[in-house]
Parts: C-alpha cells; sequence; structure tokens
C-alpha cells in the first residue's frame, strides 16, 4: 500500500481520464491521494474533487501563483481553512513555499505569502505542504520564524545537509519520479542514505514523470505524452527501495505510516477506506 502524497488531480491534463486514473491508482495500490491548490480559484475544485473520488485535499497558494495573488485571496485562505476546519479530508496547508528558479517572480511577494500562509498553518494547527526550488535555506528560515505542524517538503532536491535540516523542525522529505533517473546523483544519494522515516512518497502528477515516462523534446514536438499519473508512484518506489536496498513493500509501509505521522487526518481517511 502506497500514499501519493503530492498530485494535481485536478490538473487540465486529466480531464480526459480522470476517474480511470484514479481507478489505476487504486489497482496499482494506491491507498490515498493528497490533492494540493495551487490559488485562491481551485480551493473549491480540490476539495470537490478529494470528496468525489474518496481522497485528501490541502489548500494554499502556490508560489508561482503569488504574483497574481492579493489580500483577498488570503482572505479567501482563511475563509475556506475556517469552513472546511471540520472537514476530514482537509489534511494540510499547500502547496505553498517559495521558487528562486523561475526568473520575474517577485521574491519579497512570494516570501510575504508564504510567511502569512505559515500563521494560517499555525494558527488551524495544520500541516504544510512545502515547495522549495533553489530556496531551501530561506524556506528553512521562514519554518525556524513560524512553527507550523511538520509537513512536506514536497519534490525534494536539496543536499544531505539540507535534508537533515528539515528533518530536525520536523518535516519529512517527498520523493518521486525525479529519482529513478540514473544521473540525478544528488537526489539519488540523498535517497539512499535518508532514514527511512524521514521519507514519503508522491508523483506531482502530472508532472515529474518516472525516467521510464520521459520523452525527448522531438517526441513531445511529434505528439508523444510524458504525462505523469498516480499509478507510477509503485514502480517508482519499486525504483527507490532497489536503489536504497530494501524490499519494496518494507518501504510501502514505512512511507505510507511516515504520511499518516505527518499528516494525522490520513489516518481516519484509510480507516474509512478499509470499512468500505
Amino acid at each position: 500500500m502506497w500514499i501519493d502524497t503530492h498530485c494535481h488531480l485536478d490538473a487540465a491534463e486529466f480531464d480526459a481520464d480522470r476517474d480511470a486514473v484514479v481507478a489505476r491508482a487504486r489497482g496499482a495500490g494506491i491507498a490515498q491521494i493528497v490533492i494540493p491548490a495551487v490559488d485562491a480559484g481551485n480551493f473549491e475544485r480540490v476539495r470537490e474533487l478529494a470528496h468525489r473520488h474518496r481522497l485528501a485535499y490541502a489548500l494554499g497558494i502556490h508560489p508561482m501563483c503569488t504574483d497574481r495573488a492579493g489580500p483577498g485571496d488570503l482572505d479567501a485562505l482563511r475563509d475556506a481553512l475556517a469552513r472546511h476546519a471540520g472537514d476530514p479530508r482537509l489534511v494540510a496547508v499547500g502547496e505553498i513555499g517559495l521558487d528562486h528558479f523561475i526568473e520575474g517572480l517577485d521574491r519579497d511577494r512570494q516570501a510575504a505569502m508564504f510567511a502569512a500562509q505559515l500563521e494560517l498553518a499555525s494558527e488551524f494547527g495544520l500541516p504544510v505542504l512545502l515547495h522549495v526550488r533553489r530556496a531551501v535555506d530561506t524556506v528553512l528560515k521562514h519554518l525556524r520564524r513560524t512553527p507550523v505542524a511538520g509537513g512536506f517538503a514536497h519534490a525534494f532536491n536539496g543536499s544531505e545537509q539540507q535534508a537533515g535540516a528539515f528533518v530536525e523542525l520536523g518535516f519529512r522529505l517527498g520523493f518521486g519520479g525525479a529519482v529513478t533517473f540514473e544521473r540525478a546523483l544528488r537526489i539519488r544519494r540523498v535517497g539512499r542514505a535518508l532514514a527511512q522515516d524521514a521519507i514519503v512518497m508522491e508523483t506531482d502528477s502530472p508532472d515529474i514523470p518516472a525516467q521510464w515516462r520521459y520523452r525527448t523534446a522531438d517526441a513531445r514536438a511529434a505528439g508523444a505524452t510524458m504525462r505523469n499519473e498516480p499509478a507510477e508512484l509503485a514502480p517508482i518506489g519499486v525504483a527507490l527501495a532497489a536503489l536504497r536496498g530494501e524490499t519494496a513493500e518494507a518501504l510501502a509501509a514505512a512511507t505510507t505510516a511516515n504520511a499518516i505521522a505527518s499528516l494525522p487526518r490520513l489516518a481516519g481517511l484509510l480507516a474509512r477506506s478499509e470499512d468500505a
């Protein structure tokens, strides 16, 4: 049994076959999926999908969406968190964080939105799903300033030392398709070195496909697709387990337990699934 801790199931790439995508995931042993929001405009969409498919969701404003967000969006987030505070499928605040990779994004605006959302996570007692791209040290500084109830550093791609800093603050690190690429030396090294209780699994579907789903630019121009989906989590987990010298069964059990420990409301959702 696996848990996909980060999947954008609301993305347009899934519009044609979303029900089949969820069915394939369940057939592949994916027991639960967390759908993060990215802006105020899709808060209700991710919530509706989570309820329709018996999944989990998070509410937040992605750093890449902060240039078009304002105080009204933070008010909308606070209102949504308050209205749905008793919803067992609302498991975190996210996807939030900092992105210092994409040029042109206002870093001061990102920082202000991130800080405000950490305050909301603290206020509502929720963990966070973190987007961290070339901004690890700055994100860690914010987390030390505003402690929250843990969560995940999604699609982690930092160093072993930076991974340790997140773990010390009570966070776990998300691994997905990137770890299957033989040239991804740093993330594979971290994936081998981390303690088992520091890892959670994710796909970031429809993005970050595994190596076997990768298509060249020429192939994509010719119409080939490299869409990722939650069912890919199982073979990604097998690949990470092999890299670590573990069985896939042991890694699945450990990462499922880790996801529940970081997002406690998942335990109740899994129990409901077993009773269904």
